[in-house]
C-alpha cells in the first residue's frame, strides 16, 4: 500500500491531533524544570518539563531528544518513553503528548527563551506552581504511583476540561 492509500487525506469530520513531546530531564535526584515566562500565552509562570512540537520527519523519541537539546543544550542518556496523553481542549483539533524521561550528563544547561530552567530536588517539586497535570504525572513517572496506588509505565491518559474549565484526567 502506497502513501496515497493510507487515508491521511480523509480529514473531513475526523478528530485531528497535534503531536508534542514533554520531557523530564534528571541529574541525580533533581529534575530540570522550566518556569515558563510570564509573557507566554500557555501556562505563564508555571513550571513544566521541556518539549515541544514534533517535526514532520520525526518520530516521538527523536523529537524529544531534539527538543531537550534545543531547550537546554544538555546531552542526555537513558531516554525512556513513559506514556502518552490525549488532550481534548474542546476544538476540532486536540493534542497528543508523548512523555519521556532522560538523564543529563551534566548540570550545565543553556538559558532558554521559553522561560527559566531550574534544577529542582524531586522532593520539592510539589511546592512549586506547576502546570496543572504535573502533580499527577511526576509521582506516576518517578515513583510508579498514581493517586497513592501502584501504576505501570507506559501510561495512557485522556484529558479534557469540565464545564467549570477544570482539568479532568483519566488513565487507562
Amino acid at each position: 500500500m502506497g502513501a496515497k492509500q493510507q487515508g491521511a487525506d480523509a480529514t473531513n469530520g475526523r478528530w485531528l491531533a497535534i503531536p508534542r513531546t514533554l520531557c523530564f530531564i534528571t541529574h541525580g535526584d533533581d529534575i530540570l524544570l522550566l518556569k515558563r515566562g510570564e509573557h507566554k500565552r500557555v501556562f505563564p509562570g508555571a513550571y513544566n518539563g521541556v518539549g515541544g512540537h514534533l517535526e514532520r520527519d520525526e518520530d516521538p523519541r527523536s523529537g524529544a531528544i531534539r527538543e531537550m537539546r534545543e531547550e537546554t543544550g544538555l546531552e542526555v542518556n537513558g531516554v525512556r518513553f513513559c506514556g502518552v496523553i490525549h488532550v481534548d481542549v474542546g476544538h476540532t483539533n486536540g493534542i497528543l503528548v508523548f512523555v519521556f524521561t532522560a538523564e543529563a550528563t551534566s548540570r550545565d544547561f543553556t538559558p532558554n527563551e521559553e522561560g527559566t530552567l531550574n534544577w529542582v530536588p524531586r522532593t520539592q517539586v510539589h511546592t512549586l506552581p506547576l502546570v496543572e497535570d504535573l502533580p499527577l504525572l511526576i509521582p506516576l513517572i518517578f515513583d510508579g504511583m498514581l493517586e497513592g496506588k501502584p501504576a505501570a509505565l507506559p501510561f495512557f491518559a485522556h484529558t479534557r476540561y469540565d464545564a467549570d474549565d477544570r482539568l479532568v484526567m483519566r488513565f487507562a
